[in-house]
C-alpha cells in the first residue's frame, strides 16, 4: 500500500465531490503539500508544471 501524504484524502473527496479543481489541487503540488503522483491518481491526468 502506498503511502500519501496528510492531504490526500482530503483532497481526494473534495476533488470528487467537485469542490475543489484541478487547479487547486494543482497550488497544493506546487507548495509541495500533494505529490505530483497523487495529483495524477485523484485526476487521471499528468501534473504539468506551469510556466510562469
Amino acid at each position: 500500500m502506498a503511502m500519501h501524504s496528510k492531504i490526500y484524502q482530503t483532497a481526494k473527496q473534495n476533488y470528487k465531490a467537485g469542490l475543489w479543481s484541478k487547479e487547486r489541487l494543482r497550488s497544493l503540488v506546487d507548495v509541495w503539500k500533494l505529490s505530483a503522483a497523487e495529483y495524477k491518481e485523484i485526476t487521471g491526468e499528468t501534473y504539468e508544471p506551469r510556466d510562469d
